[in-house]
């Protein structure tokens, strides 16, 4: 990355505590889909992280829209939902430079919003190789290893988890999950009761993430 615009995104971050002291945030997106969906999904992720590694993330109170997002000093933008989601080609150029200064995208399928984020993502990232992840990246071996890729927290489509990567000069900058639900394992353990071992899976990958987004810029 451009050492200036690495400097002045951290720049943006100055209310945050240090390069590692990352601002999380659900993405308000439009279209119709359920942005809000799994509200205590960040809340949760950002605390395991934290204590699993003595960070000191933090995860922006208010939902964070693609017009308001490069000056919110978020650095990992996370979008969730079941339904439609459209992202304009003014939102997409500023989902794009958001990721180029070194922010982090992670959409995660809700269950029915796929299809429509596969479309809008190859907007946002027209040069953008589109692939899935594979299993040797850092995303799967770093705080955590998870030698067989995505964990399943949730039947969909009785289908493999899957993680399509957007990687732009060979670098992942933005990611799509689905058939694993992530998020929802991110939540309170009583709103969908899944087994403190599936929890455990998704609070785990998600500090992956977490990490990948921090150190994805000091890659070689």
């Amino acid at each position: 990355m451009n050492v200036l615009k690495r400097f002045l995104f951290l720049l943006l971050l100055g209310y945050s505590f240090s390069c590692q002291a990352q601002l999380l945030a659900v993405y308000k997106y439009d279209g119709g889909g359920d942005w809000y969906a799994n509200p205590t999904a960040l809340e949760n992720l950002s605390a395991f992280y934290n204590a699993s590694t003595g960070a000191k993330s933090t995860v922006c109170t208010e939902p964070i829209t693609a017009e308001t997002l490069l000056e919110s000093g978020v650095s990992f933008l996370h979008a969730t939902g079941h339904g439609r989601i459209v992202i304009s080609e003014a939102q997409g150029n500023q989902l794009r430079t958001f990721t180029e200064n070194g922010g982090f995208l992670h959409i995660d399928d809700n269950y029915g919003m796929s299809t429509y984020a596969k479309d809008a993502l190859k907007e946002v990232f027209p040069t953008a190789t589109i692939a899935l992840v594979n299993l040797k990246h850092p995303i799967f071996n770093t705080l955590y290893p998870f030698p067989a890729g995505m964990p399943k927290i949730h039947e969909h489509d009785n289908s493999e988890p899957e993680a399509l990567g957007y990687f732009v000069k060979g670098e992942l900058v933005a990611l799509l999950t689905s058939e694993t639900d992530l998020g929802d394992g991110w939540e309170d353990a009583e709103v969908h009761g899944d087994s403190l071992e599936k929890r455990q899976a998704a609070l785990k990958m998600g500090a992956n993430l977490l990490h990948w987004a921090t150190i994805r810029n000091n890659q070689p």
